[in-house]
Order: structure tokens, then C-alpha cells, then sequence
């Protein structure tokens, strides 16, 4: 159960990693039966400013001895360096969960939690992640990693993907979905999807309406020229603007929410395996096994064994 997040701060952070990670764990969301966590943010020396790598500064309230009663310590990007304070790497080796955002990989790599284990960053420093730590299994294209007690993601928006994984798999679908909501996010991606590496230019005509349209209609069939139709686009610029935004294809974007809708109905309903496959739009139990197997690694049957509420 996840209770507590404590977050280190050391000079170089960068603030929107920083910032995803006070957004999905640090904010009361009780009125909407979120579970308050304790967070807490850690430096070297509570009281005195940090800078960021942007010109500001923060001032943490609490030490790095703070980080290890935390359920999940949760590391932002640093500027990468040679050296992190040594305060900060036995933290790391003492922490029960430990997740990072982007260049916070370096971190965990230095404190020698990546020998042995796959991981991932940001796509522009994996190559200097392999070089620094070559025992670590670097994989540069997905957005995150879960290896249990180790959770790594790559760059920026990956962040938000990683923590929104753990929040899922830690407290449950609904209170995942309710803070993506809140966020104005996809409930979640894929974790193996491919990172973004090619540029791609903000556009004004964003694919969302039709994105939440289709979360509203899960058991309905979707082609991509209805989909299409609905963007106001041509397929061409449909498929393309798609996954630009998505980093993936119209069909693996609803099979995945729509094993994310099972999962939800798995966990808080009594549902039959069929009745649920028809909600979410697998018409066949059969189909919904073989979807729901391939993303989450246990059959439906199992998953609600383990992690149906009582």
C-alpha cells in the first residue's frame, strides 16, 4: 500500500519532472476519495534553497533521513554529474520503491541500483547511461520500466505515465483514472510504447475530444475513418496527428484502455469475465483473455484473484 512519497531535491533539478511527481502524488485530492499521502520534499540541508536549472530555487522542508521511512522515493531530473551527494545515494540503496523521472536514472545508477536491471531514460541520455553503468540493461525505447521496487521512465511526459502505472498498481484503477482526470491526461500509455524522438510540432487542433470520446465509448466499434470523421481530418492526417500525440495507432490506443476498462471492473465489480468483455468492447471473453493477458501478464481470472477489492 502506498502511503508516503518522499522526493530529493539537489541542485540542477528540473522542474517539471519535479512538478509531475508533487502532481500525481502530492496534492490532497480527498474530496474525491484519493487517498492523502504523506509527501515530502528532501535535501541535503532543510531550510536552504535548492536551485533548479531554470534560474529558481525551492526550499525543501525535510533531510534526506526523511527518505527512508518513505513507502517510494521518487527522483526528479538532475542535471547529470559525476558525483551525488553520498547522503543521498544510501538513501537510495535503503529505500523500499524507488522511481525516477528522465535524467533521475543517473542517480539511481550511481547509488548501483541498475546493475543487473533493465531500466530506461530519457532517449537523448541512453547511450551515456549504458557508458556510465554498464551493468544496467538500458532499453531507449519505452516510456517506463517496472522491475518491481525499481520503477524508471524516460523524458518529460514518460514521467507522468510511470507514476500513474505505480498509483494503479499500488491503489487501484479508479484512483488512477481520478487523478489523470484531474490532469486532463490519458488515464495511461503503455509503458512499451516507443519514446517520442522525432520532434513534433504543437498543434491547436488537438486530437483530446476525440481521444475522450472514444474512453466514453469503449464498446463501440472504432474505425479510423469514423475516427477520422470525428477529428474533422483526413485518415492520413488522422493516423499521422494520432501518433504524434499518442505514440502509437488508433487500434493499440483502444486495446489498451479498454484493458484498462477491465481491469477497473475486474478489481471493484462482480461482473462475469464475459459481461465485462462486452463493456469494454472485446465482445468475446476469449478475445478479452488474449488482450488482457498480453498487457498486464495475468489471465483476467487471475488478476481478479489477486486484486479484486473484498
Amino acid at each position: 500500500m502506498l502511503t508516503s512519497v518522499a522526493v530529493p531535491v539537489i541542485e540542477g533539478l528540473a522542474p517539471f519532472e519535479f512538478g509531475v511527481i508533487c502532481e500525481v502524488f502530492g496534492i490532497d485530492r480527498t474530496e474525491e476519495d484519493v487517498p492523502l499521502i504523506d509527501f515530502k520534499v528532501c535535501g541535503e540541508h532543510p531550510g536552504r534553497p535548492v536551485r533548479t536549472n531554470v534560474g529558481a530555487s525551492l526550499v525543501p522542508d525535510h533531510g534526506f533521513d526523511a527518505l527512508l521511512s518513505a513507502d517510494l522515493v521518487a527522483v526528479p531530473a538532475f542535471a547529470i554529474r559525476d558525483g551525488y551527494p553520498p547522503a543521498l545515494l544510501d538513501a537510495l540503496r535503503r529505500a523500499s520503491t524507488v522511481l525516477s523521472v528522465c535524467s533521475g536514472s543517473f542517480a539511481l545508477g550511481a547509488a548501483g541500483l541498475l546493475d543487473g536491471r533493465r531500466c530506461t531514460t530519457h532517449w537523448r541520455h541512453a547511450d551515456e547511461l549504458s557508458a556510465r553503468f554498464p551493468l544496467a540493461h538500458v532499453d531507449p525505447d519505452v516510456l517506463f520500466v517496472d522491475e518491481g521496487d525499481l520503477i524508471t521512465s524516460a523524458g518529460t511526459a514518460a514521467g507522468i505515465d510511470a507514476c500513474l502505472h505505480l498509483v494503479r498498481r499500488e491503489l487501484g484503477s479508479t484512483i488512477a483514472t481520478t487523478i489523470a482526470r484531474r490532469m486532463v491526461v490519458a488515464p495511461q500509455r503503455d509503458g512499451g510504447q516507443r519514446q517520442f524522438i522525432q520532434p513534433t510540432a504543437i498543434q491547436a487542433d488537438s486530437l483530446q475530444p476525440t481521444l475522450a470520446w472514444m474512453l466514453d465509448a469503449l464498446d463501440t466499434e472504432h474505425s479510423v475513418a469514423g475516427l477520422a470523421e470525428h477529428a474533422r481530418m483526413s485518415e492520413r492526417t488522422f493516423a499521422r496527428r494520432f501518433a504524434a500525440e499518442t505514440g502509437t495507432t488508433p487500434h493499440r490506443w483502444l486495446t489498451t484502455q479498454r484493458v484498462l476498462r477491465a481491469r477497473q471492473l475486474l478489481e471493484e465489480t462482480e461482473l462475469g469475465v464475459e459481461t465485462i468483455a462486452h463493456r469494454c468492447g472485446f465482445g468475446t471473453a476469449a478475445l478479452m483473455r488474449h488482450h488482457f493477458t498480453a498487457v498486464v501478464g495475468l489471465s483476467p481470472k487471475d488478476y481478479r484473484r489477486s486484486f479484486a477489492h473484498r
